[in-house]
């Protein structure tokens, strides 16, 4: 039996119906520090990172820079999920 990845639906395609929506994985393409770069994150962690984006007044190319710039030894999507998760919790760095 051969099991199928579910492709990450394009910011044209409508959302899923479904409830797991928010833990599909779609990727984006960034430029960082001049630097294009892709990042795979869960749908819920890139609207997490759009909402902070937008509440900070910068874009989310910006709040992924910053983020990359200060996250030491960790990789870029930890990073991001990290920021997001302590963000919720209200232990934002920021």
């Amino acid at each position: 039996m051969t099991r199928r990845r579910a492709r990450a639906p394009s910011a044209t395609e409508p959302e899923p119906a479904d409830d797991q929506s928010a833990s599909v994985v779609a990727k984006h393409s960034l430029v960082i520090a001049g630097h294009s770069t892709s990042v795979s994150l869960e749908r819920v962690f890139w609207e997490a990172l759009k909402s902070a984006a937008a509440e900070e007044g910068c874009s989310l190319a910006g709040l992924v820079a910053r983020i990359d710039a200060e996250r030491g030894r960790a990789n870029l999507s930890s990073a991001l999920r990290v920021y997001a998760m302590e963000r919720a919790l209200g232990r934002s760095r920021g």
